[in-house]
């Protein structure tokens, strides 16, 4: 597996071959994978990565409930806090269901809910990999909305490769290394034989070509 200073070294390669900008880029990585037939293999990776240097750009949570839950969420500033009463509203419309996934990166929702929230918004929020992490009463949701701010969501969907934003130009060739290392030791922990199924790593900006690393 390369080193955090192969990584660094990577990232600054990355961000060498980006245009200049009038806006922040942001900074992704890219891993390609070997020796897995994703038409074989159960390889569906799914996997939401805190990092350990979020970026400026902080990823939007949406919580499902009410009562004292909702409060609580609403205190600790979750981007929206949709009632029963307004969950139900979507029930009727899969345009502004669809609407409604694409505009959150992550979803959470009391436990209780989670067989309506399947029923009304499974179709929208399923095939995004954005299924609500379920909330049970008493939960310091307060301490899982900030985390949530903090992380990505790492998927396959079913490719020999899985690709996620890192962060961003405004972060240290060290801090992004450090990104993508928790981003790969989340995929490494879904392959049948781990760090050995990934082929290269690639770190490239948003107006940038990709800078590309093999993995021994």
């Amino acid at each position: 597996m390369l080193s955090n200073q192969q990584l660094a070294d990577l990232v600054k390669r990355g961000k060498g071959q980006s245009k200049e900008t009038k806006f922040t880029q942001s900074v992704e990585v890219m891993i390609s994978l070997k020796e897995v037939d994703p038409k074989k293999t159960d390889l569906n990776i799914n996997e939401i990565v805190y990092l350990p240097h979020p970026t400026s750009k902080q990823s939007k949570v949406c919580f499902i409930g009410s009562g004292d839950l909702a409060v609580r969420a609403k205190n600790a500033k979750a981007n929206l806090v949709l009632d029963p009463a307004q969950l139900e509203s979507y029930g009727g419309s899969k345009r502004e269901a669809k609407k409604l996934a694409r505009a959150y990166d992550f979803f959470l929702a009391d436990t209780a809910l989670m067989p309506r929230v399947g029923k009304v918004l499974g179709t929208a929020l399923g095939p995004k990999g954005k299924i609500p992490s379920p909330v049970p009463p008493n939960s310091p949701i307060e301490a899982m909305v900030n985390r949530m701010r903090t992380a990505v969501r790492v998927r396959s969907r079913g490719s020999l490769g899985v690709m996620s934003k890192v962060g961003d130009s405004n972060l240290t060739e060290p801090e992004l290394a450090e990104n993508i290392v928790a981003v790969v030791n989340a995929v490494t922990k879904k392959l049948p034989n781990g760090d050995r199924n990934i082929r290269t790593i690639m770190v490239k900006t948003t107006m940038g070509k990709p800078a590309k690393q093999a993995v021994e």
